[in-house]
């Protein structure tokens, strides 16, 4: 125990499985290095996904990235790409991936509580032949994250919060509701 803090910190992945204890086998065993079918039908029902990347110091940054269900395209059972719309262009997770080619995603489907995961090395194109299948509303990307797929967890039933959106309260009902602030 840290006698200033009071906090008892973790410092080994021994001491942690020691905590936790061991995964169950199927929580190792269920990833693989491709999509499946049911993949590709959470990708086509899935209006958004959250992006992780660390920059070369290691330093995170997760981005919200969405469109109309089935946005992500897929290029082949190990590849897709992910267009980009425009938005503030702070290009944080872009940045990172420049100095740390690694993402990984989590894509949410509406009244779902499982979640797919992929994950994998990324790279990003300015243009290829398949922006022409990525437009929305008229507008074509002008930038896509191509994420190489190196493990793919599917989705699952597992103990997470319950990420329903019909399950949440609306922000009237909350009592510290986040309000929208503008900068001039």
């Amino acid at each position: 125990m840290t006698a200033a803090t009071g906090y008892v910190p973790v410092s080994s992945e021994a001491e942690l499985r020691d905590l936790l204890g061991e995964p169950a086998a199927r929580s190792v065993t269920k990833e693989r290095p491709r999509l499946h079918q049911r993949d590709r039908e959470w990708l086509a029902a899935s209006p958004i996904c959250l992006i992780a990347t660390a920059d070369a110091g290691g330093r995170c940054d997760v981005s919200p990235k969405g469109d109309p269900p089935g946005f992500t395209y897929i290029i082949d059972d190990r590849t897709i790409a992910i267009p980009d719309r425009p938005g503030n262009r702070r290009a944080d997770g872009f940045r990172n991936v420049l100095a740390n080619p690694y993402a990984g995603t989590i894509y949410l489907v509406p009244g779902r509580s499982e979640t797919l995961r992929i994950n994998g090395r990324a790279r990003l194109l300015r243009d290829a032949p398949f922006f022409g299948e990525m437009i929305v509303k008229g507008t074509r990307p002008r930038l896509a994250l191509v994420i190489d797929i190196e493990t793919i967890r599917p989705p699952t039933a597992h103990r997470q919060p319950d990420i329903r959106a019909a399950r949440w309260p609306s922000p009237a009902a909350t009592r510290t509701a986040p309000r929208r602030t503008r900068r001039g």
